[in-house]
């Protein structure tokens, strides 16, 4: 069961949900020191003591991450942190 669960309606369509979404990883990559792979377009990530998907399509992304132990202490920063990179890099969905 995952920790952090976010879904948000975006306008990037896919390629652009793929490019956000590598943002995405590298930033908190950097951040949270965590190495993801791509599967179809599910991004796989994980550390010691992490470990998420996060999936794109034309329309949506869905982020879930399972904490560990050790860093569900820290789950509110985590979420935050989170939270703050997929509203910058997925703008929500305009009504047409």
């Amino acid at each position: 069961m995952a920790d952090i669960h976010m879904e948000r309606e975006h306008s990037l369509g896919l390629a652009g949900a793929r490019a956000a979404a590598e943002k995405l990883a590298a930033d908190l990559g950097k951040r949270f020191g965590l190495e993801g792979e791509w599967n179809g377009n599910v991004l796989e990530f994980e550390r010691p003591g992490v470990s998420g998907k996060l999936s794109v399509t034309d329309t949506h992304v869905r982020l879930e991450v399972a904490l560990g132990f050790m860093l569900k202490a820290m789950k509110g920063s985590i979420e935050s942190a989170v939270h703050h990179e997929v509203e910058k890099l997925f703008p929500a969905r305009r009504a047409p």
